[in-house]
């Protein structure tokens, strides 16, 4: 028995050298296929010629302004509606204040002392009726008349009250005035002088369907045609 295991063990020495060369040479195989295997991963596709990588889109940066909008051509901008335009105010004239502070009855009750009223309110529309529809200013007037230019005005005012002539707003020379267009021509005696009428001796005779008629006077046509001849040759 002890010369068995000596024998094992002669046997077992000399044949470890010739295992480990076995062992190494099975590592250095084991490194070698496992390098292969690394290669032998998925290879990268080669890149086409010409092929350009798609750039990556921007991303937008935080609080970034939005570019306008291109303008459409023919495009036309909607005009703004106007503001209304505030008319300046016109000062009001002396005559405006007057209608404001006098009542009708003081307006038309005027009177200008040491003056006959009639006979003034006759002229003053005996001269507005000759500027007939054009009318005139109120100024020129009181000039005329030697009036001032406040009881001028008093007295046109009640004029327009009693409805014998109307007074038209203007602007003469950066000042308001008014122009005065005569609307109710005054009665006067001059249309009938001359008429046979009023010494007539058979005037109370005289009637419309009577046998003295104004329709029938010989009289009165006589001076109807005395008044239109002596009418046109003025």
């Amino acid at each position: 028995m002890a010369e068995k295991d000596s024998v094992l063990k002669n046997s077992a020495e000399e044949d470890t050298p010739e295992i480990k060369k076995r062992l190494l040479g099975l590592k250095s195989k084991l490194k070698k296929t496992t390098s292969k295997k690394i290669k032998a991963k998925k290879k990268p596709e080669p890149k086409k010629a010409g092929a350009k990588k798609k750039p990556e889109p921007k991303k937008k940066k935080a609080g970034a302004k939005k570019k306008p909008e291109p303008k459409k051509a023919g495009a036309k901008k909607k005009p703004e509606p106007k503001k209304p335009e505030v008319a300046p105010e016109v000062p009001k004239t002396y005559e405006e204040e007057l209608e404001e502070k006098l009542t009708l009855e003081e307006i038309t009750g005027f009177q200008i002392s040491r003056t006959d009223m009639d006979r003034l309110i006759n002229k003053v529309c005996e001269i507005v009726a000759s500027y007939e529809t054009k009318g005139m200013l109120q100024s020129e007037l009181w000039k005329k008349l030697k009036l001032s230019s406040r009881d001028g005005s008093r007295l046109a005012l009640k004029l327009e009250k009693l409805g014998m002539i109307t007074r038209e707003k203007i602007l003469e020379k950066g000042r308001w005035t008014y122009k005065l267009i005569i609307k109710k021509t005054p009665v006067t005696l001059k249309s009938i002088v001359g008429a046979p009428c009023l010494v007539c001796p058979v005037e109370s005779k005289c009637t419309i369907d009577g046998e003295v008629s104004p329709r029938t006077c010989q009289l009165i046509e006589d001076w109807v045609f005395l008044e239109l001849k002596t009418s046109k040759s003025k």
